[in-house]
């Protein structure tokens, strides 16, 4: 056989080979777009879930507020409230839990960044989770330093972070079992340690204990709830700040210690904001208007700001709202952002447009993400609230304005 014919045979072997692989390479294409097509309408799914699940949550968060305003302290039924309270929360935070993971998936997790007091967010963690710690009968110590420390950070991702740990805390250590927080400075980082006497991990989980449900794996019958996705967001949000975060533990029985460091910021004081302008006439109650489609979540907060000792109002769309301030201009306007026809953004647009005084505008909605946040920061709202609203931060906003009776 000479070279012509061995190179008329080579290349007609190349031929079948392209000819076989053709219709292999093309079938794992279209099972590749498939999955890539079913993995993003999965993420759609949730942040569709996630919208619908927080609408129902936002009027039970607040009437739940109400409720217990009405009880007697003490009594049977401010104990019922005290429990619904505490697993709306929670639900919320699963919520929370499952479009984080899909927002990290799709790399949708920027930070807002600023100069904040890492000891004031460590506070607010530690009142977030004070319920479970109580509920568990947990002695708890918080050493926190007495003048501010700052870094540059994500407050509210760094609030997530202290939470999640605190939480993983208190679930994993056995009632009356004890837990601390401590954040100290070292040079030029800030170190932040959380420690249990609770169940400790086997060495074959400290190198995985931040993945995802690696935990949940090894400790079903211990389970607390959850959805095992708390410390790989810790770890994430960590990392973006350009942290890093360790686990250690001497075995099981023997409890678990979770440090966390980050870059501090040479600044020895947080940022302060400038308070917005006075709205109000002295002596006049803060006027609201709440504009929601859903009627159980415009009534409940606005009844709740009664409450309070505003004068609230309601609207159910964007030419009602409209409408409704210019009969009566408000001081601070509640907007839900997914109104039918006249969205939330074209609403407040339009309440700038016909209003001498601008009111403070809190953009309320189901769907959580830096997108959105940025789209209502670029429309002119002064604050954003996702379902359901954390109440002590509307309480805050309503003192801005001008105090409560």
């Amino acid at each position: 056989m000479d070279h012509l014919e061995l190179h008329e045979q080579v290349s007609t072997l190349h031929a079948r080979v392209a000819a076989w692989n053709g219709p292999a390479e093309a079938v794992l294409q279209t099972r590749i777009d498939a999955l890539t097509d079913a993995d993003r309408r999965k993420d759609q799914f949730l942040a569709m879930l996630a919208h619908e699940l927080r609408n129902p949550l936002a009027p039970l968060s607040v009437s739940l507020q109400i409720l217990g305003r009405a009880v007697a302290p003490g009594s049977d039924a401010a104990h019922a409230v005290d429990v619904a309270e505490h697993q709306v929360q929670k639900l919320a935070r699963l919520v929370n839990e499952l479009l984080d993971v899909a927002r990290i998936r799709q790399g949708k997790t920027d930070l807002r960044m600023e100069r904040v007091d890492l000891t004031a967010v460590a506070a607010a963690a530690v009142e977030t989770v004070r319920p479970l710690l109580d509920e568990r009968l947990h002695t708890f110590e918080a050493s926190l330093p007495p003048a501010p420390a700052c870094l540059h950070g994500d407050a509210v991702r760094l609030e997530q972070v202290l939470t999640n740990l605190l939480t993983n805390a208190a679930k994993y250590t056995e009632p009356g079992g004890r837990i601390s927080l401590r954040v100290d400075r070292e040079e030029d980082r800030m170190i932040v340690r959380v420690r249990d006497t609770g169940v400790g991990l086997v060495p074959d989980l400290l190198p995985r204990v931040f993945e995802p449900f690696a935990r949940a794996e090894q400790n079903l019958h211990r389970a607390r709830g959850g959805l095992g996705l708390g410390l790989s967001l810790v770890k994430h949000f960590v990392e973006l700040h350009g942290g890093t975060v360790e686990a250690h533990s001497d075995g099981p029985g023997r409890g678990s210690e979770f440090i966390v460091r980050l870059p501090a910021s040479p600044d020895s004081a947080p940022e302060r904001t400038s308070a917005p302008s006075e709205t109000r006439a002295a002596g006049r109650p803060i006027s609201v208007l709440v504009v929601d489609d859903n009627r159980d979540a415009a009534e409940s907060l606005a009844q709740l700001t009664r409450l309070w000792g505003c004068e609230a109002a309601t609207a159910y769309d964007g030419p009602a709202a409209v409408a409704a301030a210019g009969a009566r201009p408000p001081d601070m306007v509640f907007m839900d952002l997914s109104l039918p026809g006249m969205d939330g953004y074209e609403t407040a647009r339009r309440l700038r447009e016909a209003l001498k005084k601008p009111p403070l505008l809190v953009a309320l909605t189901g769907f959580d993400g830096d997108d959105e946040r940025a789209r209502s920061e670029k429309a002119g709202f002064d604050s954003h609230m996702v379902k359901p609203v954390d109440l002590r931060a509307v309480k805050e906003l309503i003192a801005r304005v001008g105090g409560m009776n």
